[in-house]
This record gives structure tokens, C-alpha cells and sequence, in this order.
């Protein structure tokens, strides 16, 4: 869950600047949950705000977005960043990414306001699957698909068994359940490959399918439901993802 002074919490409703959002709390205009706040205190987004006994806050409904990312946009909540994945989609309520997607790659990311499914979804050792349809720059060994398949070294260690089948000449299908920085490009270097394509088409259970580039969509209540019960006992501690 995340936390953030109250000041900037009434500012961000609209209701008024943070500098007179510090007056109203130093006047003891200010409750959260019924209790008159003092400066500096943290709130979640759970938490209900009234100022002189008029609440300002409104229960928003958790949001669950498919979004098939462009080559070219950045996985971050810092809106300063050109090409920020949370301005391009422009949504009318506060969401963030789960986990990334790097800027040359493309493909489904999910985006939530919910921060306990990040957690869950992003811890590798839950082992949850994430499905990439890969091109490279030149012709696909069965030696390389081998290779990928039974785990290549980077970043001091070596990487988890993986599924990988070859398409084409130049494609291959990997399925990870790991999340380490740039793995796909950097196993493919490692072998003496360039990755000149990268997409990611599944995450759990949940399809890119027919969704076109740039375009989101919400999770269907099917989706949802499966994806819930699927990392119902997963852990909450995050760790980072980055394909």
C-alpha cells in the first residue's frame, strides 16, 4: 500500500494547493477516518479526507488494464520522462505499471491501482509465467534453442529452465518465470545473438491477443477471477521485473 503526506493527498483531490492544505490541518480543519490530523501524517488511498466536514475523497474502484506497449515507451510513473507509459495512456484515474518492460521491447503490461496484486505478480520465486515471441539477427540454431532452454549465465548466476521452441528461422517463443534485468537480450548475447525484435504476448493467464499496439483494455471479470486464484497464495514481497 502506498503512503503519502495528507497535504499532497488533498492537493492531488483538487480541493485546493498544498500550501493552503497545511493551513487547513494546522487549523484543525483536517480529519482522516473522523480524526482531526496533524501535520505531516500519511495516508493511503483508502483513507477518507473531510475538510471543515465535507469529505473530498472518493472511493475509486480497482482498475485492472491490459496495454499493449509501444517500442519507444518508458515503464515508469514519472510523468517529467518523455514518453512515460503513464501519460501516453492518459487514464483519467491514478494507475501504474506492474513491473516493466524495457524501452525497445513491446508487448502487454498490465497496469493497476492495486498494489498488493504488483507485489504478488512481480515476485519471481511465485514462478508466474510470462510468454515473449522473440526475433534475432540471424538464423536459429538447435544448439541455441538447447542452450536457452536449460539456463545461460549473466548477472552472476545462471538463469532458470525455460520452454523455449523456434518458430522460423529468425523467431523463437521463450516462457519465463523469472524477471531479471534485460534476461531475454542478454541470454541471447551471451549465445551470440542480437535481439532485433522482442514482444511480450502472455503474462499468467492473461493474453495479448488481438489487442492492436498502443491500444488497452480492461481485464474481462474472467480474467480477473482466474488471475486472483491463480496467485492467491503467492508471496507480497516485490522484486523487480525487467524483460
Amino acid at each position: 500500500m502506498e503512503y503519502k503526506r495528507l497535504n499532497k493527498a488533498i492537493s492531488e483531490t483538487g480541493y485546493c494547493s498544498r500550501r493552503i492544505a497545511d493551513a487547513h490541518i494546522s487549523g484543525g480543519k483536517v480529519k482522516v477516518n473522523g480524526t482531526v490530523a496533524e501535520l505531516g501524517v500519511k495516508v493511503t488511498a483508502n483513507d477518507e479526507i473531510s475538510v471543515e466536514g465535507v469529505i473530498i475523497t472518493k472511493k475509486i474502484e480497482k482498475i485492472y488494464l491490459v496495454f499493449n506497449k509501444p517500442v519507444g515507451i518508458t515503464c515508469t510513473t514519472e510523468t517529467d520522462i518523455k514518453g512515460n507509459i503513464i501519460s501516453f495512456i492518459n487514464y483519467p484515474e491514478r494507475i501504474f505499471p506492474v513491473g516493466r518492460l524495457d524501452k525497445l521491447s513491446e508487448g502487454l503490461i498490465f497496469l493497476t491501482n492495486n498494489g498488493d496484486i504488483v507485489n504478488k505478480i512481480l515476485r519471481s520465486k511465485n514462478n508466474h509465467e510470462k510468454e515473449y515471441l522473440v526475433m534475432v539477427d540471424k538464423e536459429i540454431s538447435q544448439q541455441f534453442i538447447k542452450k536457452m532452454s536449460k539456463g545461460v549465465p549473466i548477472l552472476d548466476t545462471v538463469t532458470k529452465k525455460c520452454s523455449v521452441k523456434k518458430i522460423n528461422n529468425n523467431t523463437f517463443n521463450i516462457v519465463l518465470t523469472q524477471g531479471l534485468n534485460r534476461q531475454i537480450r542478454r541470454m541471447c548475447n551471451f549465445l551470440g545473438y542480437k535481439v532485433k525484435t522482442l514482444k511480450r504476448i502472455r503474462i499468467i493467464n492473461i493474453s495479448l491477443g488481438k489487442l492492436k499496439v498502443g491500444e488497452y483494455r480492461s481485464f474481462t471479470s474472467t480474467e480477473l477471477e482466474k488471475l486472483l486464484l491463480l496467485i492467491g497464495d503467492s508471496s507480497k514481497t516485490m522484486e523487480a521485473s525487467v524483460d
